[in-house]
């Protein structure tokens, strides 16, 4: 039987779930980040992208439904992403289209859902899932900790190549700058809820299981685009 981890232990572990299939590794990041990709491949991404990321705030929502009322930090934290995703300062989803009308598609083909990847649709779908029917420190560890908190790394390698190789401005990728800082402090406060609220050896093991199933999901995901779109164009590409 599973003994209760310490929260140095617990941390770790929840870093090592997410190393081994981390999204800034996969074939299509790579690509992106050494310059290889052409507009139109930003384009179809973000005809993807948009259809993961855009119901994010309806993920927290169901999560923010299932944390019982004493939980106030766990609530006002949720509460806080939905807000910045919606209606702070500008809609999340709203820089995602101002990137992709610079790529040259349209908001009308970013948000058809026609235009979504059977692994973008699994992706969406498993958010749903975990966020409507697991406990809520479970769907944090998932959402949060397993998707959200790679984006900084992610980014960081994406959005200076964004502006020096493939000619974009600051405004048009200011998606991409954004979320590198506040997914940063998302991903971090979501640690620290997993390791406040996973307080029995059971829920630490089902939220190793779902941080790690998210890494594997997200994986999934980006190397759908990069069969999908890029494989044709550049051939295999080797993932770090």
């Amino acid at each position: 039987m599973a003994e209760l981890l310490s929260r140095e232990e617990f941390r770790a572990k929840m870093e090592e779930a997410i190393k081994g299939k981390h999204s800034k590794g996969a074939p299509f990041s790579v690509a992106w980040a050494e310059g290889k990709l052409e507009r139109h491949h930003f384009a179809r991404w973000a005809e993807n992208h948009y259809h993961y990321v855009g119901p994010f705030a309806d993920y927290l929502s169901y999560i923010y439904a299932n944390i019982p009322d004493q939980y106030t930090d766990a609530k006002d934290f949720i509460l806080q992403n939905m807000y910045e995703e919606e209606i702070s300062d500008v809609r999340h989803t709203d820089l995602l289209i101002r990137f992709a009308e610079a790529c040259g598609t349209t908001a009308e083909a970013v948000t058809n859902e026609r235009n979504m990847l059977p692994t973008t649709r699994g992706l969406q779908s498993w958010c749903y899932a975990l966020a409507i029917r697991e406990h809520f420190v479970v769907a944090t560890a998932a959402l949060i900790v397993g998707l959200e908190s790679q984006v900084p790394d992610i980014y960081r390698k994406q959005y200076p190549p964004l502006l020096e190789k493939y000619g974009f401005t600051e405004e048009e990728a200011e998606f991409f700058s954004l979320h590198i800082v506040s997914d940063e402090i998302h991903g971090e406060r979501g640690y620290q809820i997993v390791l406040d609220y996973a307080n029995t050896p059971e829920l630490q093991q089902r939220c190793l299981q779902v941080i790690e199933d998210g890494a594997n999901m997200r994986w999934t995901y980006t190397n759908g685009l990069y069969e999908a779109y890029v494989k044709n164009d550049l051939g295999t590409a080797a993932a770090v």
